[in-house]
């Protein structure tokens, strides 16, 4: 009994872990149908300035919680007025700006940080479930998951701001008639994706260590993800992740971590051929 407590605990960190890896990229390409191939550099920047900022002797939580995201939303918002804003309906050209800025960062971070993996220790220590040792750690994954999607749903759904801004990603030209600015809002909007990211990359950063390639290792996950709950941002993050981290946690448990992937990417496939405009596509209509 207590093996099957320790393993529903890893099922539903990875469920977290995968929302906080995805949600950043569903709100930028969910609301404004920009793809960003730079999103796992984004998560790469967020760890570094988490354990730029422990080592410089800030309280560990604080770099997690506040510094990572506030640094990588800085950034955010910067790259969408000089780069993202000028191709707004150019997919291609986004695409490719965004493949090169991720290759821009892997850069400045290789050359500032190094390539050796950088890391700080978990601020938490392991907890017993019954002879069951986890680490406590997981269950602040999951609180942060879970804090992140009622703060966007109250963003989004219950403000006015959320209100503008699924007007505007609806109709930019009638929400410029009514008084909106849309590029202020497109702009709020990828900050708050980055800052997403950012949070994500901070949060990971004490149990995956950081190097500048990490992001490959995420955003193909965060894409899959979000191509397999569709449209909806949160409710299609929400079930992605659930199905995919279901399945890439017990396929490991029962056999290797690499299967554990490979299952993860067949489960994908199988739910795309099934489902090919996501879950959201078929399911949770007009939902957010």
């Amino acid at each position: 009994m207590d093996y099957l407590i320790a393993v529903g605990l890893e099922v539903v960190s990875g469920i977290a872990s995968l929302v906080l890896i995805s949600i950043g990229l569903a709100v930028v390409f969910g609301m404004m149908k920009v793809i960003n191939l730079a999103h796992g550099e984004f998560l790469m920047m967020g760890g570094y300035a988490t354990i730029t900022a422990a080592n410089a002797g800030v309280n560990i939580w604080v770099s997690i919680l506040l510094i990572a995201p506030l640094v990588v939303g800085l950034i955010g918002l910067i790259v969408e007025r000089f780069v993202i804003r000028r191709l707004y309906g150019r997919v291609i050209d986004t695409m490719l700006a965004t493949w090169g800025l991720s290759l821009l960062f892997i850069g400045l971070a290789t050359t500032v940080f190094g390539n050796t993996t950088a890391g700080i220790s978990s601020p938490l220590g392991p907890v017993n479930i019954g002879h069951v040792g986890v680490s406590a750690y997981k269950f602040f994954i999951v609180a942060v998951a879970l804090a992140v999607i009622v703060a966007l749903y109250s963003l989004f759904k219950l403000s006015r701001f959320g209100l503008v801004a699924r007007a505007t990603m609806q109709n930019a030209a009638m929400s410029s008639a009514l008084g909106v600015e849309p590029p202020r809002v497109y702009a709020a909007t990828f900050a708050i994706g980055s800052a997403l990211a950012g949070l994500a990359g901070g949060v990971l950063a004490p149990i995956t260590g950081v190097v500048p390639s990490l992001g490959a290792a995420f955003v193909a996950k965060a894409f899959i993800t979000v191509i397999g709950g569709g449209s909806t941002v949160l409710v299609g993050t929400l079930s992605a992740s659930g199905i995919f981290a279901t399945v890439n946690q017990l396929a490991s448990f029962a056999t290797t971590p690499v299967i554990g992937e490979v299952a993860l990417l067949g489960s994908a496939i199988i739910l795309l051929r099934l489902l090919p405009h996501g879950i959201t596509g078929r399911f949770f209509k007009g939902r957010i």
